[in-house]
């Protein structure tokens, strides 16, 4: 069977390559291991997809090269997928920073992706097994096809359960493609002895601003029994390093507070201020880890300000992240020294193409993961077609 080109993973990054290029003219074969197209799609954003946002722009994104994706993401913006989901009549609601959402359900994303490859007569193969990958005379050999072109969209190894892998990675190395280090992204982080009492409140969750590595991010936080969860954490963790610390910013106006408080109720004490702006199991935590038994207005300025200091500064020294298994994304993957900016190809092997989360491009939280696909799945597919004169 000989094709223009054969895509490697059906997920969102593969779903638009191959119908874009189809599109365009190219014969395009589309291979998964899985029985369903878009599997982490139909999961995604609790099973009504948050497919793009609406503040994408390149600094939303991680690389060991920062400018890399400016070129994919200027050529395929949100608002042309945002168009896309319009065309097919999808109903969408905004939600909190940007965030889109189907207001259906994620089925309805995967249903578009496929009419759009079937409107280029792509043609798809599911639970299919890639297995080795023969390559001469400028050909590509997989699973019984051949094409002068092939992309790597399958991903990276978070959510193994979904049937991810590292397979992208194996594939690059196959070629020579350099590879930096996956790590696992936007993910819960572990915490040691030194949180113990924190493991009791688990459940417990606050607006918060979350910092680490340089970033800061203002969502809330989730306590948990291993450790910390929730938006800002999982925003946080993607910059965050093992032995490095995670710095909470609980109350910012923290002094003022205080200090208005001593005077109002000179009587009262931290754990009833603090009950005021934080939840109760929480106030009572963090009243027993400062330590500041007196009333108020008993204490002095510098009492206040290490209390200040205190709620504006909770720092944790996580043990580790919760892994793959836990991890949204993956953050690291194909090095882009080795691939084109703005067609994604391999500089060194001509009609090798990566996209999507196989590349070391990692999105914020929110949506941008995704537009990372739909863009550098876009840039692929138009390149692949033109390369074959179409």
């Amino acid at each position: 069977m000989k094709f223009d080109a054969i895509v490697l993973g059906a997920g969102a990054a593969g779903l638009m390559a191959a119908a874009t290029a189809g599109q365009a003219g190219a014969r395009v074969l589309l291979l998964d291991h899985a029985e369903k197209a878009g599997k982490k799609i139909l999961i995604s954003g609790g099973g009504r997809c948050n497919f793009t946002n609406m503040e994408t722009g390149p600094d939303r994104f991680l690389s060991d090269n920062p400018h890399f994706a400016k070129s994919a993401l200027a050529r395929y913006t949100q608002w042309d997928f945002l168009a896309l989901i319009d065309r097919y009549r999808i109903a969408w609601h905004e939600k909190t920073l940007g965030q889109l959402f189907c207001d259906g359900s994620a089925r309805q994303v995967v249903a578009m992706l496929l009419e759009e490859c079937a409107r280029g007569d792509v043609e798809i193969r599911l639970s299919t097994q890639i297995g080795e990958i023969g390559h001469g005379d400028g050909v590509f050999r997989v699973a019984g096809a051949t094409a002068p072109s092939l992309a790597i969209a399958t991903g990276g190894p978070s959510i193994p359960k979904m049937g991810a892998s590292g397979i992208a990675y194996q594939i690059a190395e196959r070629f020579g493609l350099p590879v930096v280090p996956p790590r696992p992204a936007l993910v819960p982080l572990t915490l040691g002895a030194e949180a113990e009492a924190f493991r009791g409140i688990s459940g417990v969750s606050c607006p918060v601003t979350a910092h680490a590595g340089g970033a800061a991010f203002t969502e809330a936080a989730l306590f948990t029994h291993r450790g910390l969860s929730g938006p800002a954490i999982l925003q946080a963790s993607s910059y965050w390093t093992a032995g490095a610390p995670i710095v909470l910013e609980l109350i910012g106006n923290a002094a003022e507070i205080l200090s208005d408080a001593r005077q109002r109720s000179p009587r009262a004490r931290l754990r009833s201020v603090l009950s005021e702006h934080l939840p109760n199991r929480l106030a009572e935590v963090l009243s027993e880890r400062i330590d500041l038994k007196r009333e108020l207005g008993n204490c002095s300025d510098a009492d206040l300000a290490r209390a200040a200091d205190a709620l504006q500064h909770l720092t944790f020294h996580p043990t580790g992240t919760e892994g793959f298994a836990k991890a949204e994304v993956t953050a690291g993957g194909i090095s882009t020294d080795a691939l084109s900016s703005r067609t994604m190809e391999a500089k060194t092997v001509p009609g090798l193409y990566a996209i999507g989360e196989a590349v070391d491009v990692t999105g914020w939280l929110g949506g941008y993961n995704f537009q990372w696909a739909w863009s550098s799945g876009w840039a692929a597919g138009q390149a692949i077609a033109k390369r074959h004169g179409r």
